[in-house]
C-alpha cells in the first residue's frame, strides 16, 4: 500500500513539474529572439491548396537570414512540392545555394475525416513529428491552419520543456477565418508564442492575438 501511495505522489509531482515547465515556456516564449546571434532554421508547416499559396506569401517577406528551411507537406499532399520547389528556385538570396529541404510525414486529419479516427491519425502524424523535430531542432516553426501542423508544433514545445530548446511558435490564421478561428488555430492559440489574426473582429474575440491588418 505505501509502494502504491509513493507512486501515485510521484506521478502527481511529475505532472506538477511538467505543467508548471509548460506554463513557463508558453509565457516567457515571446521574450526569445532567435537570430540574434545569427541564422535562423525555420519549419514551415504548408498544407494543400491555398494553405500553401499563403505560407509561401509569408516566406516572401522573410530574409534570407531566415535558413535552413524544412518545409514539411503532408503525405497524400501531391501539389505544395511543385509550388514551394518553383518558390525556393525563384526567390532570390545573398548566399549562392538555397538551403531548403521537403519532408513528408502522416497527415493528422484529412478532409471530412471522422473525428474518431483522427484520434489515430494525428497519433501517427506525432509519432513522425517528435523524432523529426528533435534531429532538426528548429529555432521556429512557421504555420498558418493545416492540422499537420499541431503535432508539430506539441514536438517543439516538448523540446522548451525539456530544456534542450526554446523553439519559437508561429501561428497565422487565414485569411478566410473572419469571425472564428480554425479548429488548429484554436488550439495553438493556447501554445503559440505569437499568434496573428487578419481580421480585427478575431482580435477582439482573442486578446492574445496580434491584428496587423491583412498579410498575405
Amino acid at each position: 500500500m505505501a509502494f502504491f501511495i509513493g507512486a501515485v505522489a510521484a506521478v502527481l509531482l511529475i505532472c506538477l513539474l511538467f505543467i508548471i515547465r509548460l506554463y513557463i515556456v508558453v509565457k516567457t516564449g515571446s521574450n526569445h529572439k532567435p537570430g540574434s546571434k545569427g541564422p535562423v532554421a525555420a519549419l514551415v508547416v504548408a498544407g494543400s491548396g491555398g494553405h500553401t499559396t499563403e505560407i509561401l506569401r509569408l516566406m516572401e517577406s522573410l530574409s534570407a537570414a531566415y535558413t535552413p528551411r524544412h518545409y514539411v507537406i503532408a503525405d497524400t499532399d501531391r501539389m505544395s512540392e511543385e509550388k514551394i520547389c518553383t518558390f525556393e528556385s525563384s526567390k532570390q538570396h545573398s548566399d549562392s545555394e538555397s538551403q531548403f529541404t521537403i519532408i513528408r510525414i502522416p497527415r493528422s486529419r484529412e478532409v471530412h475525416q471522422s473525428w474518431s479516427s483522427s484520434v489515430l491519425s494525428t497519433l501517427s502524424a506525432l509519432c513522425y513529428s517528435l523524432p523529426l523535430v528533435f534531429r532538426l531542432r528548429p529555432d521556429m516553426v512557421l504555420c498558418n491552419g493545416p492540422g499537420t501542423c499541431v503535432p508539430l508544433c506539441v514536438a517543439g514545445l516538448l523540446l522548451g520543456i525539456l530544456g534542450m530548446k526554446k523553439v519559437l511558435i508561429v501561428y497565422v490564421e487565414s485569411i478566410c477565418r473572419v469571425e472564428t478561428l480554425s479548429l488548429t488555430g484554436k488550439i495553438l492559440y493556447l501554445i503559440s508564442d505569437y499568434f496573428f489574426v487578419q481580421w480585427s473582429s478575431l482580435r477582439d474575440k482573442y486578446p492574445k492575438s496580434i491584428f496587423l491588418g491583412r498579410i498575405v
